[in-house]
């Protein structure tokens, strides 16, 4: 598959989870870092992502337990519970999948995410996407 339609593929899957992200992470890094916006859509989503196995609300389950077990991205960590709601997700399936990782994160790891859903959640309501 060449770059490209890595590029184009992981667009795709990228905006059925959210249309905005791209244009909010390309501005978030046209100072910093550019090409970051096109390595985040062609690996992550154009390559993984798009895998066949895993549907999506699964997959973003699976990277909010992974961010709250490292405990060192809160930023990602609130983008994949908003993510995680805008697949199909349940508040309650996103808690549960934080509650789980109390066993593998420690309470403070859970707790951490706890707080970062109820943020997301509150602003998700207030925007009325819920």
């Amino acid at each position: 598959m060449s770059m490209e339609d890595r590029y184009q593929k992981g667009l795709e899957v990228l905006q059925g989870i959210d249309k905005d992200s791209a244009e909010r992470l390309t501005e978030l890094l046209k100072d910093v870092a550019p090409d970051m916006t096109r390595l985040i859509i062609e690996f992550p989503y154009g390559d993984i992502y798009s895998r066949p196995g895993l549907d999506i609300k699964t997959r973003e389950l699976i990277a909010i337990a992974s961010l709250v077990t490292q405990g060192t991205a809160p930023a990602q960590l609130k983008v994949h519970i908003r993510n995680a709601l805008n697949v199909g997700c349940q508040k309650g399936e996103v808690i549960e999948a934080i509650i789980q990782m109390s066993v593998y994160a420690g309470f403070p790891g859970a707790l951490n995410g706890l707080f970062a859903a109820k943020e997301v959640f509150a602003n998700y309501e207030e925007k009325g996407d819920a």
